[in-house]
């Protein structure tokens, strides 16, 4: 207990999934976490959860593609808690689609959710990051960051582009003394992927692919790679990929 107490933490798309997972472990851990969402009922939830098991948390609606809700969220945690330590950009959406068959309005979506809105998250949160002198930023990427797949390009590409993103900003913001790294989880057993991986076992087999173990990423597995780069423990680990996909990558 207590890895990250004192800090305090932004998690994007934390209403349901991996962002709901980082934030109520961040909160178990000593950290004020600002849970954003567009859903604000599932978002609202999330906070009051924490709330009730003991933590800290607040709600932010938020949309991360917008400029101005990222504005907005930045100065709500600036009022609320006067600094940001940790910055969790997890929102993210995925289009099963090759690339060739992608519309152009499917394509802006997803690299505006996935790439843009880690931009923008960024841009906002490191003026008050620096005001810390010691702060991670944590990008959500994938194995698809790292390797190609079918039926994905969109996702892909957007996931391919947050990695080098995490790398650039490491080279950047390592004077100001924050830490940027990404985290590459391989397929995980979220809302996203439900049907996908509790459907019938062809699909199932083709969505698991080549890992290893005999079952999927659970959201808590990505966590704890999540926390460790949140916490002091992780001082040297920066502009690293820190791969958490049983083996996939490895095979």
């Amino acid at each position: 207990m207590g890895r990250v107490s004192g800090k305090v933490a932004l998690v994007t798309g934390a209403a349901m999934g991996m962002g709901k997972t980082h934030s109520e472990l961040l909160a178990r851990e000593g950290a004020h976490v600002f849970v954003t969402d567009r859903d604000v009922a599932a978002g609202e939830a999330v906070a009051k959860g924490i709330v009730a098991a003991g933590g800290k948390a607040d709600f932010i609606k938020h949309d991360v593609a917008s400029e101005d809700d990222w504005n907005n969220a930045i100065a709500t945690v600036r009022q609320k808690a006067g600094r940001l330590d940790i910055l969790v950009n997890n929102a993210g959406i995925l289009i099963l689609k090759p690339l060739h068959e992608t519309s152009p309005e499917e394509f802006d979506r997803t690299m505006n959710i996935n790439v843009k809105g880690v931009y923008l998250g960024i841009r906002a949160a490191v003026p008050l990051m620096k005001e810390s002198g010691k702060a991670s930023i944590i990008n959500i990427s994938s194995i698809y960051g790292i390797v190609g797949a079918a039926m994905a390009g969109a996702y892909i590409t957007s996931k391919g582009a947050v990695r080098l993103m995490t790398k650039s900003c490491a080279v950047d913001l390592i004077q100001f003394g924050i830490r940027v790294n990404s985290v590459h989880p391989g397929v995980i057993d979220t809302p996203m992927t439900k049907d996908l991986l509790h459907g019938d076992a062809a699909t199932r087999k083709a969505i698991m692919g080549a890992t290893l173990f005999d079952r999927p990423c659970q959201p808590g597995e990505v966590s704890n790679a999540v926390l460790f780069l949140a916490s002091d423990e992780a001082s040297f680990v920066h502009g690293a990929e820190l791969v958490v996909d049983g083996g996939y990558t490895a095979n």
